[in-house]
């Protein structure tokens, strides 16, 4: 009898080891999401046109509750460039891009601004089209 219960045994191991879906739990961790933060370019809050002279200086945020590592800046039609901004880890970093107006009547100034949070994910680039009158 004892190899009888043996045998039953290691036949119901063997059919208990299949592979199978495992349950799994979302966890509210700081840091295990997989997406990039939001970043948003609050002013101006749509594309826009200036007029030449008028001093503007385009600003926003960008959010990650993994904390933000670095925000990235890409100004085309100025001729300026702008440094990354470390993030520090922090949950927002606010902005500011002063955009030089002066000599550009009839230029039309394309603001992207992303943001990539300590995991190193990278989130969705904002854009703005700001034309100069």
């Amino acid at each position: 009898m004892p190899n009888r219960a043996l045998t039953v045994v290691l036949f119901a191991l063997l059919l208990g080891c299949d592979e199978r879906e495992r349950l799994t739990f979302p966890t509210d961790e700081p840091g295990s999401d997989e997406e990039g933060p939001i970043t948003t370019i609050e002013v101006p809050s749509i594309d826009s046109m200036l007029t030449e002279g008028d001093p503007f200086v385009a600003g926003g945020r960008a959010v990650d509750p993994a904390g933000i590592d670095t925000v990235y800046f890409e100004v085309f039609g100025t001729g300026q460039a702008f440094l990354p901004q470390p993030g520090g880890g922090a949950e927002t970093v606010s902005f500011g891009l002063p955009i030089p107006t002066i000599g550009l009547s009839g230029t039309t100034v394309i603001v992207r601004v992303r943001a990539v949070d300590r995991l190193g994910n990278q989130g969705t680039a904002a854009v703005r089209l700001i034309s100069i009158e």
